[in-house]
């Protein structure tokens, strides 16, 4: 019989996504993983296997909780363009780090497409709409990039208003 696990998936999940946007694959390893959360390396290669395996696995549960905060944005932001704006989930270190393979890229522009979506179906009917959309979600990503970084940006309301 397995022994229960102390510490969940979802918690190795968030701190390797958390040491790849820190200091990058070159410092990531099943023992700086293991420092970090309190696991052994020896059990988080029997989780997860090899170093790229674990990674892998931490990117996509990564979108998987992307894709679940989405839903509950829209489902929370009703028909208003700027709620739904304010709710989207800040996914600047996951895009960074889906650069790394094909499957992970596509996963990526599914992701933005559904947003854009989104987006779209808030702004009405129009022959400019999707391009429209499609500002409003480079507009949200870059202010978020720049945000982290202590940029002060504009306001996405604002310039919102100014696209439509």
């Amino acid at each position: 019989m397995a022994r229960p696990k102390t510490i969940p998936d979802t918690e190795v999940f968030h701190t390797v996504l958390r040491l790849l946007a820190e200091a990058g694959e070159q410092g990531l390893s099943h023992a700086a993983v293991g420092r970090a959360c309190g696991l052994a390396p020896a059990t988080l290669v029997q989780r997860f296997g090899t170093q790229s395996g674990m990674v892998q696995a931490a990117i996509h549960a990564g979108w998987d909780a992307a894709d679940a905060a989405l839903s509950e944005a829209e489902a929370t932001a009703g028909k208003s363009l700027h709620k739904l704006l304010k709710a989207l989930p800040d996914c600047t270190d996951l895009l960074a780090v889906s650069r790394r393979d094909a499957a992970l890229r596509r996963r990526a522009a599914d992701w933005r497409l559904r947003v854009e979506r989104l987006l779209a179906a808030r702004l009405g009917n129009g022959a400019k709409t999707d391009e429209t959309a499609a500002l409003l979600f480079a507009l949200w990503q870059g202010q978020s990039a720049w945000a982290e970084m202590g940029g002060k940006g504009f306001r996405l309301k604002e310039a919102a208003k100014r696209l439509i």
